[in-house]
């Protein structure tokens, strides 16, 4: 099969067909997202080798054989998207139904599993969920990134008085911006790209441009919340400062680079910080199903598989979102 792989290089290539491991099925891919991590993976970030992606959407083609006949009858040809992490079912947090932090985990086209941009991949088949009728390959495709922005409101508590920034106006800072906005909260998204901004200012979302927005920094410093969602290594320096004293700032972006933090400032005004990863399926799905977060605007290139390398080229170029099809 075709598949976009790193190997200290990103290439296409032809790979073998891979066996179904237990418990889990196979899926044809219909549509895989370009996220940033992707990028980041390629400067360097979990040392990853490997077939990349794992925002997707696909339908289940076959199931492992130790799969019960029900079972398998309920999924085979459904369109699904599903779970990155993939826990091993044994440790005390896959008991208690916390998988993405199993400390034997693998991770979707991030740690030790094959990734989404390839013409079929395997998961289990607990992490699947059903596609409802009325959502989109293109929409779906924004499930696992969505899931991550509503993770936010299960980690935080954000009231209609809360005074909220994002920092970053890239696909994850959209998303968090149409997920808090829900909240009815006091909503600033910050970014560098006037026309990335302006699809927000259509939803009645306040902005502000970077370089203005920095210079009075001083005097903005009274942030109860603040998402980094930047996907850069400058971006937790500016939410620290951001938010006012015993604030809370929550921090999404997964970056190669290493950070240097001034922690005296973080302990005497004693500031929260919150690391924030995947999050649930079934919020996600819930919102795009009711029409809650419009997606549409942030799908900016579809590529076949055969032209990876160019459709990253023009992800890294900062596009919203570049997705990939088979």
């Amino acid at each position: 099969m075709l598949a976009v792989e790193f190997d200290g290089e990103l290439k296409v290539s032809e790979v073998p067909l891979a066996p179904i491991p237990s418990g889990e099925v196979r899926i044809e891919m219909l549509m895989s997202g370009i996220c940033n991590t992707d990028l980041e993976i390629c400067r360097g970030y979990m040392n990853y080798r490997g077939i990349l992606g794992h925002e997707f959407v696909g339908i289940v083609s076959e199931c492992g054989a130790d799969i019960p006949r029900a079972e398998a009858e309920r999924w085979l040809g459904q369109r699904v998207v599903g779970e990155i992490n993939c826990g091993c079912g044994k440790c005390r947090l896959c008991l208690g139904g916390d998988t993405r932090h199993c400390q034997q985990r693998t991770t979707l086209g991030i740690d030790r599993r094959p990734g989404t941009f390839a013409q079929c991949f395997n998961l289990p088949v607990a992490n699947l969920y059903e596609v409802p009728d009325n959502i989109s390959n293109s929409q779906a495709i924004f499930a696992e990134p969505l899931a991550a922005a509503w993770n936010i409101l299960e980690q935080v508590h954000v009231q209609p008085n809360s005074k909220v920034l994002i920092l970053g106006d890239g696909k994850l800072g959209q998303l968090t911006a149409q997920v808090l906005r829900l909240t009815a909260c006091d909503l600033t998204v910050v970014g560098k790209h006037s026309e990335k901004l302006q699809l927000l200012q259509k939803q009645n979302i306040k902005t502000a441009l970077l370089p203005e927005w920095r210079e009075d920094l001083g005097e903005l410093s009274a942030y109860d919340l603040a998402v980094e969602a930047t996907g850069s290594a400058e971006g937790l320096d500016l939410v620290l400062r951001s938010v006012r004293p015993r604030g809370t700032v929550v921090v999404k972006s997964t970056v190669a680079d290493r950070l240097s933090l001034d922690f005296s400032a973080i302990v005497v005004r004693e500031i929260n910080i919150v690391g924030s990863r995947c999050g649930r399926f079934a919020p996600a799905l819930r919102s795009l199903e009711m029409g809650l977060i419009d997606t549409a605007p942030l799908l900016e290139g579809v590529y076949p598989l055969s032209d990876a390398v160019e459709a990253f080229a023009q992800a890294q170029q900062g596009k919203l979102k570049v997705a990939l099809v088979p």
